[in-house]
């Protein structure tokens, strides 16, 4: 069971950031699907990888992570209900464009210490569908 287990995690972990093929390096001269539009109501594919974590669902509890329904504007580390690490709470940051930009690409570089164990989001255009999603939900 154990065996089946780790294969089905790793079967679903592969398929996260591996590209269809009719997508392009290249996402604003490709004529395939690159990445979803993101609109406020459509969650992006590129979410799947943060969905074992986090919300983003108004009102929703914390999981893992914290939810994160209305977190454009805020400052990091400040989500009522949530035991954020010393260094997110001291960080200073502000989550906007560019800092959940920073922060998706890898959030122990931005703030050492952090208890995200994510390990960045390489891909730049599935990190701007994601934060301008994001960005929307409030």
């Amino acid at each position: 069971m154990k065996q089946f287990i780790a294969l089905a995690s790793l079967a679903l972990l592969a398929g996260c950031n591996a590209p269809s093929s009719t997508e392009s390096s290249d996402s604003a001269t490709s004529t395939g699907p690159a990445t979803q539009t993101a609109s406020a109501d459509t969650r992006p594919d590129s979410f799947a990888q943060c969905a074992a974590c986090h919300t983003v669902a108004k009102g929703a509890p914390h999981g893992m992570g914290p939810n994160l329904w209305g977190i454009a504007g805020t400052k990091a580390g400040e989500l009522a209900g949530y035991d954020f690490s010393p260094g997110l709470k001291a960080s200073g940051l502000v989550w906007d464009e560019t800092t959940l930009d920073k922060w998706l690409a890898n959030p122990r570089a931005l703030v050492p210490g952090t208890k995200m164990s994510f390990g960045g989001m390489s891909d730049p255009a599935k990190r701007k569908e994601l934060v301008t999603w994001l960005m929307q939900q409030k």
